[in-house]
Parts: structure tokens; C-alpha cells; sequence
């Protein structure tokens, strides 16, 4: 039988045994009319005043966009939103891309992310986390550091805060919170909220957002300085919006987890030998970093000694930029790492995708279909393959006639578990 999987900006077809079970969340259709739907969020918004009411013309407007790594539809939500404040002169605005740990965007990506537009009109910025010139602490966190926002963020007389929400392997969902915590907090901030505890903490994982440790330092962090507006939305396979949620940071977030809660989360009867999953295509797989996710989905129901293939085009390569290519060399096997990153004495940023990667490679072998090279993919401790249809008949030879395989065709997308456990 034939799978097909996102893959870059396209579509893979792989050939799977018969009786594979393809895993997917129910395809919404997009919404008919998605401007009118944000213009009346904007308008009719959950737990606050109409956006337009709570701005006046003289205020300093801060919106936080997510930065390239993530398919949130800034070119349309950024307009759509200036074009509702349009009493607000331009050079009032400023649009932060919160980057967190991640590269600056270039001015062509931000054209790509805003249109030429918004980008020739209004003050874009990166943010950084590493700069203490261009962050203010904003207070003390209980679970111990100082925390540091983006100034321009801070500074502004009204703040707003957009994203997507989808499922995500320790926060629960994404978007949120999370456009603050870390999307534009420093580096002492980020490195608490992903240490190894926090990121080790069962709780802290797809779907779950009750004593999550994450979210309730997100929580924590936007209390300290809250965005006065969340505008967030859900998407489905083709990346076009399917639901929209607008108004007060807490209540339109927990609306929108539970909406995609519902269709996302799908049970499975038992674990499988063998899980084919995607990253849910570009730009969520544009890098091997971002891939960890997709394979942090298959071990939800891959069997302990299974196997895992990643399909991930990587078109952004390990990447080159940050620690996560460099602490994957500090030891020899996932174990070991695993040992390093457990040890308090330890932290370096991005050891939060190697922490979680190893979880996975001690559980089963991970195998990965992307256009890095062999040596690269050797590298991350992970094997390559440029075969998937032979690489399964290699494993049938392992796994036996009977070997079952699932399919994740948009990989972190979907959350699946299997019934019966915790």
C-alpha cells in the first residue's frame, strides 16, 4: 500500500507493507472566509474589549510574531491586524520576531514572513536572547533565575502576541504563552525553562497541560509582563487556517489547545515495530534540530527496541548555528549523553532537543530521509537512509513477517497514544 508524507514543500510517496496503519489527525477544512474570521475575533474577542477599543492612536504597539522555523501565517495575521489599528500611525508599531535561541531572519525571509509591504513600512526586529542591552529583567522566577524580555517588548504601551497552536513534545501545545516563554526572552530565562528537569519531567510533554512545568513557567513568566492580546490560530496539513483565537492570553489559548486537543489526539490499540513519521513538512523540517519533534510523536507508540524512520528534508541542514550539532559530539553513544546533560553542572543552550533526542535513540533506532549528508546524519548518532521501501524490507528480515508498521504523514501534527497507557 502507498503512504504519502510531507516532505519539504512537497509531498513523499512510500511504498508500506500492507496493513500498515496510516495515523492522522481529522482533516479540517479551512476557514471560507479566514480574514472576515480574524476581523471578527479581533472585534468580538474572548475575555477582553474589541482590540480596536483597547489601543489608542498615540500608543507604542508591540506585536510578537514566531520566526521562520514555524508556518504561522504572518503575512496575512500582521497586515490583518495593522489594518484593524489603522489609527495607530505605522512608525508606532514594532514587530518583534521572537526567535528565542534561533539565527536572525534575513530581510528576504522577513519579506517571505510579512510581504514587502509590512517589511519597507514597519520596524521589524530579530530578537536576541544573548544581548543584555536589548533585554530588561522583569523580575525573579520561582523556579530559580532572573527573568529577561526583550526590551522593545517591555517598553511598548500595548502588547500583542500571535502564533499558531499545534500539539508539542514537552509544552503541551505550542503558541500561547510561548510566544513570550522564550519566543523573546534571554538566554539565563531560556536555559531554566529547558533545563534537564524540566525537560526530564514526565509531565512535561504532547498534550498535556495540567502541572506542566513548562507551561506554568510560561504562565509565570507572561504574568510578569502580560501581552494584552493573544491573536493565535490552528492550521491544518496545507497550512491554511482552519480556527481562529482572539482576546485574553490564558482563556483564548486554553480554547484553542482544546480545540486542537480534539482533533488531533488519536488512540492507537498497542505499539508498533517500525514508525514512518514526517516533521510535518516545510518549514518544520527544515532542519535536523526541528526533526526531533517528529520523532518524539513516533515514540508515543513505537516499541522499545523498534524503529523509527524520520523522513525530514533538512533543507537548513543539523543547522549550523547554535550548540545542538556540538553537544551531540561530546560523548559517544545517547546514553552517555544522556549522563551529561542529567549532570546539574551542565548547561549549554539547545541541550534541550539532544536531551530529548536521546530519550528517544535509548528507547529505539531512529533512522533518517533527508537531504543531509550521510556524514552529518552519522554524526547526530542517527542512520541514514536514501531507500525507505528497502530499509523496510531490511527490517522485516529483524522484525519478522508479521512486523507492524503506523504511519505519521504529518508527523508532530498528530498526537498519538495507545490505549490503556499513562
Amino acid at each position: 500500500m502507498q503512504a504519502s508524507l510531507l516532505y519539504g514543500k512537497q509531498e513523499l510517496a512510500v511504498e508500506v507493507p500492507n496493513g500498515s496503519v496510516i495515523i492522522e489527525p481529522k482533516d479540517l477544512a479551512s476557514l471560507e472566509n479566514d480574514k472576515e474570521a480574524v476581523q471578527q475575533a479581533l472585534r468580538h474577542p474572548i475575555g477582553t474589549p474589541a482590540l480596536r477599543e483597547m489601543v489608542k492612536s498615540t500608543d507604542k504597539v508591540a506585536i510578537v510574531i514566531s520566526d521562520i522555523t514555524r508556518p504561522t501565517p504572518n503575512h496575512k495575521l500582521v497586515p490583518w491586524l495593522l489594518e484593524e489599528l489603522s489609527h495607530v500611525p505605522l512608525e508606532n508599531f514594532v514587530i518583534i520576531n521572537g526567535t528565542g535561541t534561533h539565527r536572525d531572519q534575513t530581510r528576504e525571509e522577513f519579506v517571505q514572513m510579512l510581504g514587502d509591504e509590512v517589511v519597507d513600512k514597519v520596524n521589524v526586529i530579530n530578537h536576541h536572547c544573548h544581548n543584555k542591552d536589548e533585554l530588561v529583567n522583569v523580575g525573579r522566577s520561582r523556579f530559580g533565575c532572573d527573568v529577561y524580555l526583550n526590551k522593545a517588548y517591555v517598553e511598548a504601551d500595548f502588547r500583542i502576541v500571535t502564533g499558531f497552536i499545534e500539539p508539542h513534545f514537552f509544552a503541551g501545545f505550542s503558541g500561547g504563552p510561548k510566544g513570550i516563554m522564550p519566543g523573546i526572552a534571554g538566554i539565563e530565562t531560556i536555559l531554566t525553562f529547558h533545563n534537564a528537569r524540566m525537560i526530564g519531567n514526565p509531565l512535561s510533554t504532547w498534550g498535556n497541560m495540567v502541572n506542566n512545568p513548562l507551561q506554568e513557567m510560561a504562565g509565570e513568566v507572561n504574568r510578569m509582563c502580560k501581552p494584552d492580546f493573544l491573536l493565535n490560530v490552528t492550521l491544518n496539513k496545507s497550512k491554511e487556517i482552519t480556527g481562529v483565537f482572539a482576546g485574553e492570553l490564558f482563556e483564548a489559548h486554553r480554547l484553542g489547545c482544546e480545540f486542537t486537543r480534539h482533533h488531533s489526539m488519536i488512540p492507537v490499540e498497542h505499539r508498533f515495530d517500525v514508525v514512518l513519521t514526517s516533521n510535518s513538512g516545510y518549514p518544520l523540517d527544515q532542519n535536523l534540530y526541528q526533526a526531533v519533534k517528529g520523532m518524539s510523536a513516533a515514540q508515543k507508540i513505537v516499541k522499545h527496541g523498534g524503529t523509527i524512520i524520520s523522513v525530514s528534508e533538512c533543507s537548513d541542514g543539523i543547522p549550523n548555528h547554535g550548540n545542538y550539532a556540538q553537544i551531540l559530539q561530546m560523548r559517544k553513544t545517547p546514553a552517555e549523553i544522556l549522563d551529561l546533560i542529567n549532570d546539574p553542572s551542565f548547561q549549554e543552550f539547545d541541550q534541550w532537543q539532544v536531551q530529548k533526542q536521546a530519550v528517544i535513540q535509548v528507547w529505539a533506532d531512529v533512522y533518517v530521509y533527508s537531504s543531509l549528508p550521510d556524514e552529518d546524519v552519522c554524526k547526530a548518532m542517527l542512520r541514514p537512509t536514501h531507500d525507505i521501501e528497502k530499509t523496510l524490507r531490511e527490517l522485516e528480515q529483524k522484525y519478522g513477517p508479521e512486523m507492524s508498521v503506523a504511519v505519521l504523514p504529518l508527523g508532530p501534527l498528530t498526537i498519538p497514544y495507545v490505549k490503556g497507557e499513562s
